[in-house]
């Protein structure tokens, strides 16, 4: 018997619910849930091959499940993240500074940061609400969204499309990518907080 979160599982899964479960799945994923998204991406497209879905409805709903939970995580950043954000900063002072410099980034660089937390595993749910909190224009916010949404949801279902049966090989290989971009991504992070830190003390 598959277990219901590995490539076959979540075929069989979607294979039953359709759509709507292709809908749900990345949703909530974008939410934050801990869904496998990219292995629900090639799953669906997997069964596209296999006529047991339409590629194109495939398509559709899965960027219009990834744009509409992103945006779900931009209104909560911009509501009640936005007041946590200034709560943090009013209660704990020496987090001010590190707040200013993420609105700071997020105004200048906020948009080619959503565009590739959509290829990042664990970013994906972290881009809409550090948006809304920062105070990005919604419009602006919604077509990098939608481009990466574009981009990211076209790929991996295309992908699924075509592997024939190394369906659960290409799921590990999407899942390591991830992985490794994550890390990269945090790598990244830290060298950057680096070198804000010495250029501050050189200020000084």
């Amino acid at each position: 018997m598959h277990h219901a979160l590995d490539p076959a599982g979540i075929a069989a899964f979607l294979a039953d619910w359709g759509y709507l479960g292709l809908f749900i799945c990345v949703f909530v994923g974008n939410l934050g849930v801990p869904v496998p998204e990219e292995t629900v991406l090639l799953a669906a497209g997997f069964l596209a091959g296999r006529d047991i879905l339409a590629l194109r409805t495939i398509y559709l709903v899965g960027i219009a499940s990834a744009v509409m939970g992103d945006c779900a995580g931009y209104a909560f950043g911009r509501t009640g993240g936005q007041r946590l954000i200034d709560w943090l900063g009013a209660t704990f002072g020496f987090l001010k500074p590190s707040i200013e410099r993420l609105r700071a980034f997020f105004t200048a660089h906020g948009a080619k940061a959503v565009f590739m937390a959509r290829f990042v595993t664990g970013a994906r749910f972290v881009a809409g609400p550090m948006a809304g909190a920062t105070g990005m224009r919604f419009w602006r916010f919604l077509g990098w969204n939608l481009l990466g949404a574009v981009i990211w949801c076209g790929l991996v279902i295309t992908i699924g499309y075509l592997v024939g049966d190394e369906l659960e090989r290409v799921a590990a290989i999407a899942r390591r990518a991830g992985h490794l971009a994550a890390v990269g991504i945090v790598i990244a992070a830290i060298l950057l907080w680096i070198g804000i830190r010495r250029r501050a003390r050189r200020a000084a």
